[in-house]
């Protein structure tokens, strides 16, 4: 299946807060709830352990995304001591704010806007993305790779969408999982009870980015093409995919590993 560039709302300049601060905090619910990035703690435990960071820079946080729980199962597995620090190009401030409070100083986040293609210099630590990268054009998602690579900063790509019919039948029914989901997210808001239940906006609009995700991600195959230009000594690419031991579906992920300073 070709891949189709086509547009999401939540990365339109002019879609408002009031929305894409819900379907951000949806997709997180989902993704918490279905444990999906699970599988890949060992890997990221083996980059950290390879690279010696003990800070994950979170991009493209969106409403706080899965690194929350996995810096948990870091320590809880692996006994790592990991800070996360979440980021966005358009920075759930609320999301941020409350996810922080609640881990008691194992979380920080950068209330500017950050962008993945060029990260400022001080904001140090291994960078991770999930469920993001499909959000970039080719050439952009190739800038954020370099990006990494010149800064000779550690990064990994997770992503559990797949541009497969299988794929774009699942997402067919995510208006089902917004329905289910939405009374257990919290902050609790009457707008997002309205927007979901009374006039279904919300449900509608996940499911369209939903499709549109899972017709923009790309494959192992294209994430390792651009990687090609960017080889020298005490830097690798790692790039494969996982099963996930109860949902359909893999994991793909890519790994871009600094090796020099965890040698």
């Amino acid at each position: 299946m070709k891949r189709l560039h086509l547009f999401e709302f939540e990365d339109l300049p002019w879609f408002p807060a009031a929305l894409r601060d819900p379907m951000t905090d949806l997709l997180g619910k989902a993704i918490e709830v279905g444990r999906i990035y699970h599988p890949v703690v060992p890997l990221l435990a083996e980059a950290l352990q390879m690279t010696g960071d003990r800070v994950l820079l979170d991009l493209c946080s969106g409403g706080g995304g899965p690194v929350v729980s996995l810096r948990r199962l870091l320590s809880r597995d692996h006994g790592m001591d990991v800070e996360v620090r979440l980021s966005d190009f358009y920075p759930n401030i609320t999301a941020f704010e409350r996810i922080a409070a609640h881990e008691q100083g194992r979380v920080s986040y950068v209330p500017a806007s950050v962008d993945a293609t060029r990260v400022p210099p001080g904001l140090a630590g291994f960078r991770t993305m999930f469920t993001c990268m499909h959000h970039f054009k080719p050439a952009q998602a190739e800038a954020i790779l370099r990006d990494a690579w010149t800064a000779d900063r550690g990064i990994a790509v997770f992503e559990f969408t797949e541009r497969s019919v299988a794929g774009l039948a699942q997402m067919l029914l995510s208006p089902l999982s917004a329905l289910a989901l939405t009374p257990f997210i919290r902050p609790f808001r009457w707008s997002r009870l309205a927007l979901t239940y009374v006039v279904p906006v919300i449900p509608a609009l996940f499911m369209f980015d939903g499709i549109v995700s899972q017709l923009r991600t790309y494959t192992p195959d294209e994430l390792r093409d651009m990687t090609r230009s960017m080889q020298r000594p005490g830097y690798r690419w790692e790039v494969g995919s996982l099963k996930h031991p109860v949902l359909p579906g893999k994991v793909s992920y890519l790994l871009g590993l600094p090796t020099r300073r965890g040698e």
